[in-house]
C-alpha cells in the first residue's frame, strides 16, 4: 500500500445510512444557526443581556468578543464537511466553560442548557470522529 493510497482511504468518510446522515446535517444546522445567529453575534454586537452576563463574570468585553468570535467559528465549521467534527468538539470544550460559568458564577437557573448543547455537539463529534482524525493526521 502505498502513502498516496493510505492518505486516500484515510480521508474517506465512513458509509452512513442515508436517514444518519440527514440527520446529522440538520442537527449540524440547527446547531450552526444557533451558535452563530442566536449566540455569538449577539456578543459581537453588544447586545444587552449579553454585556451584562460578562459583566457579572468579571471577564470585561474581551471575553466576551472571544467567546462570541469562537461561537460564531464553531457555528460556520459545523455546516463545513471536513471541520464540522473538530468543530464540535471545540464547541464541546466551550459548553464545559458555559457550564461551569453558570455553575459556578452567575446567579442563573439555567446550567442545563450549555449541558444539553454540549451532549448534542458531543454526537455530533462522536459520529464525526473519521473526519477528526483524517484532519488531525494531516496536520
Amino acid at each position: 500500500m502505498t502513502t498516496a493510497t493510505r492518505i486516500e482511504t484515510a480521508t474517506v468518510a465512513p458509509a452512513r445510512p442515508r436517514a444518519v446522515t440527514a440527520g446529522l446535517w440538520t442537527l449540524q444546522g440547527l446547531l450552526a444557526l444557533m451558535f452563530v445567529a442566536g449566540s455569538g453575534l449577539p456578543k459581537l454586537f453588544g447586545e444587552a443581556y449579553a454585556v451584562q452576563i460578562f459583566d457579572e463574570l468579571g471577564g470585561g468585553p474581551w471575553l466576551r468578543l472571544f467567546v462570541g468570535l469562537a461561537e460564531v467559528a464553531g457555528g460556520i465549521g459545523l455546516l463545513v464537511p471536513r471541520l464540522a467534527g473538530l468543530a464540535a468538539t471545540c464547541l464541546v470544550v466551550l459548553m464545559v466553560g458555559a457550564t461551569g460559568a453558570q455553575l459556578f458564577f452567575l446567579d442563573v437557573g439555567y446550567w442545563y442548557t450549555p449541558v444539553i448543547v454540549g451532549v448534542l455537539l458531543a454526537v455530533v463529534a462522536r459520529v464525526r470522529r473519521a473526519e477528526i482524525t483524517a484532519l488531525v493526521s494531516r496536520a
